[in-house]
């Protein structure tokens, strides 16, 4: 597992890039998250800039519990939510899969009594690292 500052990040090889965002959801799923958005960063790149982009896309999460219990304390907390993955191909042939650390995101609010939530939800999307890490060839 790399730690980028802001996000957790671990490399997939041997499986396809479809592959890994199906079982990234399946895993965000063990662990009470739905995802809500998806952007496909690659045709939204060739749509709008007629750009030939690498397989990216931006999986938007969400724990409906924790939402709830974030948003009880500050209404304008949903500036930060969801909590983003992104998912892409990288240059040594393998498949990127990063996670926001909500901890850092939070930080920026300045509330100590959003701490706690934030720690539950960083604790949950790190379970899913570890299962994703499972997969790594």
């Amino acid at each position: 597992m790399a730690d980028t500052g802001y996000g957790y990040t671990t490399k997939i090889s041997g499986l396809s890039f479809d592959d890994v965002v199906e079982k990234t959801t399946e895993a965000l799923k063990t662990q009470g998250f739905g995802v809500i958005t998806e952007i496909d960063v690659k045709a939204t790149m060739k749509k709008k800039l007629d750009i030939d982009y690498r397989n990216y896309k931006i999986l938007g999460a969400c724990n409906p519990k924790f939402a709830h219990q974030a948003l009880g304390e500050d209404l304008f907390i949903g500036l930060l939510l969801p909590c983003n993955v992104a998912v892409f191909d990288d240059d040594e042939g393998s498949v990127t899969v990063s996670l926001v650390k909500p901890e850092e995101m939070f930080k920026v609010v300045d509330k100590p009594e959003l701490a706690p939530i934030a720690a539950g939800v960083g604790e949950r999307l790190r379970a899913v690292l570890g299962q994703l890490q499972e997969l790594r060839g």
